[in-house]
């Protein structure tokens, strides 16, 4: 019991302190070094004719501001399908919320061009639930669909799908290098209005999480226990799923599609703080943040002086640990 709690008592402690290091790393260092006077004087005495504080308040701030909220967003995500699917290859990327967002943001692009950024946020969710809806669907048509390793068969299978059918879209209404930028991130060119519109489009995705958090752990037991323990897993689903879709539509609006955070991170999380959901959304949040700040410093000097897609740096880190997973457990569900 010590354990459960110190653990994440530490993690929520620390890690802020960690990400403050990685992020000023983030800022202070690129193509082009920046003193970290210079940053400090481009937030607190901007000039607009200095250069460097051009770069500093219009570019690498808003991109590491979005890319902490985004981990946190797919970390969290992630770890609640996890919970409520008691599947533990269930994640954004692998059943097809990611794809889904990103097919009918496309859409919009192609047909209302023009919308405002509220709107694609907005429609960027309704892909979301559209691609889980999809996925899950054809798994629960199919005998044994549900089970991990073929949910997960089938979530990719419908994300390729709708990834085809958006680029065709796209390359027939001639706007393909404007979509590119949903399926291979934009962390690098953030829109500060978007950036501004998602934080509480994020909040209430997260108040959701964190509110349904000791109901997802009581379904995470099986849905037998959980009915047995007086819990309405129907209700607790449908608020899950909201937060979910809230979080990965707007993280997708923001920067485009990231894959595997949502399935290395609450993995990660559940190893230190065990099974209680009340600890690891928080602690997934925090981690999924520290995680992608870091991934996102490692894709500047991969191949330095060119900037490395991050979904590229989290596809080598998740590839690996999702096989891991399927070699650990096979088609069984996790408990």
């Amino acid at each position: 019991m010590k354990r459960t709690n110190i653990v994440p008592f530490s993690i929520l402690v620390a890690s802020p302190f960690l990400i403050a290091i990685v992020s000023l790393i983030s800022v202070v260092y690129g193509t082009k070094d920046i003193s970290a006077l210079t940053v400090w004087q481009s937030i607190t005495a901007f000039d607009v004719h200095n250069v460097d504080h051009q770069i500093v308040r219009t570019g690498r701030i808003p991109r590491i501001v979005a890319v902490l909220l985004v981990g946190s967003f797919l970390a969290v995500a992630g770890a609640i399908m996890q919970g409520i699917t008691r599947n533990y290859l269930a994640s954004p990327s692998l059943m097809g919320v990611n794809d889904g967002s990103a097919f009918v943001i496309t859409l919009a692009i192609v047909f209302f061009p023009g919308l405002q950024n509220y709107q694609m946020i907005l429609l960027s969710m309704l892909g979301s639930a559209l691609g889980a809806g999809i996925v899950f669907g054809f798994g629960s048509l199919i005998r044994n669909g549900l089970s991990p390793v073929r949910l997960a068969i089938i979530g990719t299978v419908i994300g390729t799908f709708l990834s085809s059918i958006a680029t065709a879209i796209a390359m027939y209404f001639q706007v393909s290098q404007t979509v590119s930028a949903w399926y291979n991130t934009k962390v690098h060119v953030v829109n500060p209005d978007m950036l501004m519109l998602s934080i509480p489009f994020g909040i209430v995705g997260l108040a959701l999480a964190l509110l349904s958090s000791r109901a997802i752990t009581i379904t995470s037991l099986g849905e037998d226990i959980a009915i047995g323990l007086g819990q309405k897993t129907k209700t607790v689903k449908i608020i899950s799923m909201l937060a979910v879709v809230c979080l990965t539509g707007t993280a997708v609006a923001l920067v485009g599609k990231i894959g595997f955070v949502g399935l290395v991170i609450p993995h990660i999380t559940r190893f230190f703080v065990g099974e209680d959901y009340r600890f690891i959304i928080p602690c997934a949040a925090v981690i999924g943040a520290f995680f992608l700040v870091f991934c996102d410093l490692l894709s500047r000097y991969v191949n330095f002086p060119f900037e490395t897609p991050i979904g590229v740096i989290t596809a080598i880190i998740g590839v690996p640990f999702f096989l891991y997973l399927i070699r650990k457990h096979g088609g069984e569900k996790h408990a």
